[in-house]
């Protein structure tokens, strides 16, 4: 079994910016010597997270708006009250939706259905640079 890892780098706005990663994802896996496996997408962070949505822009909207209305912004975070950085809502945002995702490959192929995209969500405050790490597994 192989291994191979790499990164894909990009900039975010913040406040819920949703980035679809997809296509990266899917070239990075093109150039390995990798036909079948399983990618695993890491996000080193804490504001964060990835997930597979059908990517268009009502849903992507519905998408934040159900944020906003499980982990609000403006509520009084204890995070915020010890760093002041504003950015409480952010970290439990992410460590919801989780800092990694496994997708399996066949042929060099992601196996996503139809309308199923992978995307990054940024929900820090502010842009950021961002990264995510792909490790590669197969043969």
């Amino acid at each position: 079994m192989a291994v191979e890892t790499t990164n894909i780098r990009f900039s975010t706005r913040g406040d819920c910016d949703i980035i679809e990663i997809t296509d990266w994802v899917q070239k990075k896996i093109k150039e390995t010597k990798i036909s079948d496996g399983a990618v695993v997408i890491f996000v080193p962070g804490a504001t964060g997270g990835l997930t597979t949505i059908e990517y268009e822009p009502g849903l992507v909207k519905d998408f934040q708006e159900a944020w906003e209305r499980w982990a609000p912004r403006r509520l009084n975070y204890q995070h915020d009250r010890r760093w002041h950085d504003g950015n409480g809502h952010a970290h439990i945002r992410a460590s919801l939706l989780g800092a990694s995702l496994t997708v399996p490959f066949r042929g060099k192929e992601l196996l996503l259905g139809t309308w199923q995209q992978i995307v990054f969500v940024d929900f820090d405050n502010r842009p950021r640079q961002r990264e995510v790490i792909l490790q590669i597994i197969g043969e």
